[in-house]
Formats: C-alpha cells, sequence, structure tokens
C-alpha cells in the first residue's frame, strides 16, 4: 500500500504562484509513477502533470499547464513537487496528487484547494 500526502494549496490573486508538495509512504519502492490531478467545480478530474519515478525524468503535462507549471521530484524524501506560477483563475480547483505503483495499482491524496482568484 501507498500512502500520499499532499500540501501547499490556498489562495492567489491571478498571476502569483504556488507550491505544491506530495509525499509517499509505504510501499514507496513500486511506485513508478507520480503527479496531479486536478477537478474543476462542475469539471470531470484532468492530468495536470506527471512525472517518471523509476530511473528517468520522464514529464507530461497537460496542454493548458505547459510553461507554467513544474514537476519535480526529490527521490530522497518521496516527494513531488508542483511548482503553478502565472496562475490563472480557471486553474482553480482542488489538485490530487497521485501514485501508480506495482502491477495496476493507484494510490491517490486527499486534495488541496487552490483558489486563483482577485
Amino acid at each position: 500500500q501507498v500512502h500520499l500526502v499532499e500540501s501547499g494549496g490556498g489562495l492567489v490573486q491571478p498571476g502569483g504562484s504556488l507550491r505544491l508538495s506530495c509525499t509517499a509512504s509505504g510501499s514507496v519502492l513500486r511506485i513508478y509513477a507520480m503527479g496531479w490531478h486536478r477537478q474543476a467545480p462542475g469539471k470531470q478530474r484532468e492530468l495536470v502533470a506527471g512525472i517518471s519515478t523509476s530511473g528517468t525524468d520522464r514529464t507530461t503535462y497537460a496542454d493548458s499547464t505547459k510553461g507554467r507549471f513544474t514537476i519535480s521530484k526529490d527521490s530522497a524524501k518521496n516527494t513531488v513537487h508542483l511548482q503553478l506560477n502565472s496562475l490563472k483563475p480557471e486553474d482553480t480547483g482542488v489538485y490530487y496528487c497521485y501514485a501508480f505503483y506495482g502491477v495496476g495499482d493507484s494510490a491517490w491524496g486527499q486534495g488541496t484547494q487552490v483558489t486563483v482568484s482577485s
């Protein structure tokens, strides 16, 4: 089993920045990918960014976040970070950390609220 704990959400003005963090515990050696999804009010959950944790640093981003968001990992701390820059009101939502591990297993964090508003 893998357990995820997120931190770093909050309220920020348009154009501002936030940094989200997600720390994994439990069967961390079985994790091969981590990242973030988000869910805006009335919309489906969507991928924001993901990163490979199994030896490469391959990353993937949603088109709407490329160039503004950066995902990184701290393997020693079993943590991934998501730097959110140039935030827009449409980035508002609950951000969920995920981890894929083992064969077909996944874990999700409890979610952290990001609100972009003036």
